[in-house]
């Protein structure tokens, strides 16, 4: 088969690496790809947005099945794109796509079907957020509707903050479009928990969990990011949540979408708080995570390629899938500065030495050759995973390779996996 990937971050390195190890795959593309995916398969030149072109790249190539890693392309309908086209595509169409493009949107249908999660207002217009920033209870968070790189999402401890998020959103444009409307929810105490499971109409099956440590600096203070790291499996998961996450969350979810006649195949990865072991829905993802796909990927045994083929045929019922029990840490080495501004064409060095050491893989994300050299070109840019029976292990091995890799300004957590990921 001829495998066509879309996107150039660590989550796409990822799914090129593991898609290769399939017998039945023969080529990989992926469009525009990274100096990491480079080594494996081969880049194309056209962006992920540019949905013209990468229909016109699929058809004229023979591309057998094109999985979608971003989100942006989904919401702008790529899927329906392809479909259309008569080419095998891997994601969901625009309208189930939705559940990610606009958290209104998802929270409205949770509210309709009953779903766990945080008390919320919406608010298309500014002066009434404004007021609204004097009598909500503190703290907050507050959230652009649409998607804005994983950074649209604030929380805020005093009435300053929330009118000043408030009108960064929905004044100034900081996230574009995405601000147009927001919504002002109830902080959630509790342990975060990653998600993923392969739908297809009703059907589905549960992937590995992890849990994402989204603050830039240690101790989650900062920012919020794309991720700084993730840690596979999620220490706060156990037989009992899955089947409460499957009744309450799950099952509602699907008879929800088949009720307003929205047919759902793909990759579902609802992010969850759980709070004095209720398990509520922090928001729904329609693609595989990123950083999360870095430490779920590499403990898969399983075939990834008949996996996804088999979701999008509608063929779950009778596909097992298989994990190494070791766990996986997964620590992202960032641009200075990120997620903020930041500088890039910086070489990288040390990347072979620490790709050498034991239970190591190296994902690329923000990188780019040039002059022959693996230089900085993104503010995440590279997810260093190790394995290892504890966490304690896997951490070392992670962390003996960062050790060995070095660009200028490098930043990253030094407390993956460590620090409980709680709000």
């Amino acid at each position: 088969m001829k495998i066509l990937v879309v996107g150039s971050g660590g989550r796409e390195h990822a799914l090129v690496r593991k898609l290769a190890q399939s017998p039945e795959a023969d080529r990989i593309f992926c469009a525009p790809g990274n100096a990491g995916t480079q080594e494996i398969g081969e880049n194309v030149s056209i962006s992920a947005n540019d949905l013209p072109k990468l229909t016109r790249f699929a058809k004229g190539n023979g591309i057998d099945l094109t999985v979608i890693g971003p989100d942006d392309p989904l919401a702008a309908g790529i899927v329906d794109l392809f479909e259309a086209e008569g080419l095998r595509v891997f994601g969901p169409n625009k309208k189930a796509a939705r559940l990610e493009a606009s958290k209104i949107f998802a929270k409205e249908l949770m509210g309709a079907e009953k779903i766990p999660t945080a008390q919320a207002r919406t608010f298309s217009s500014s002066a009434e957020a404004l007021n609204y920033c004097d009598k909500v209870a503190l703290p907050v968070v507050i959230k652009a509707d649409g998607l804005a790189l994983g950074k649209g999402v604030v929380v805020v401890h005093d009435r300053a903050g929330a009118r000043q998020a408030v009108r960064s959103m929905m004044e100034e444009r900081a996230f574009g479009e995405a601000g147009r409307r927001i919504i002002m929810e109830e902080c959630l105490r509790g342990g975060e928990c990653s998600v993923h499971a392969l739908v297809s109409g009703k059907s589905f099956r549960m992937l590995a969990t992890a849990r994402d440590h989204k603050r830039a600096h240690d101790g989650d203070e900062g920012p919020n990011t794309g991720g700084m790291g993730a840690v596979s499996p999620a220490d706060n998961w156990n037989a009992e949540r899955e089947s409460n996450f499957t009744s309450s969350i799950m099952q509602p979810l699907l008879d929800g979408l088949t009720r307003n006649a929205t047919m759902f195949r793909g990759l579902l990865f609802p992010g969850l708080m759980i709070t004095d072991d209720e398990l509520r829905v922090l928001e729904f993802n329609c693609r595989f995570g990123d950083p999360e796909t870095q430490a779920i990927l590499p403990r898969m045994k399983s075939d990834l390629l008949p996996l996804l083929i088999a979701t999008i045929e509608g063929r779950l019922e009778n596909v097992a899938i298989e994990f190494d029990p070791r766990i996986a840490v997964t620590v992202i080495l960032a641009s200075g500065g990120y997620p903020g501004k930041y500088e890039t064409g910086k070489p990288i060095e040390g990347l072979e030495n620490g790709a050498r050491l034991p239970e190591v893989q190296i994902f690329h994300a923000g990188t780019k050759r040039q002059d022959r050299k693996t230089v900085t070109s993104g503010g995440r840019v590279l997810a260093i995973t190790a394995l290892g029976d504890s966490v304690t292990q896997a951490r070392e091995r992670a962390y003996a390779a960062i050790n060995q890799i070095h660009f200028d300004g490098c930043h990253f957590r030094h407390d993956i996996a460590l620090c409980p990921a709680h709000t």
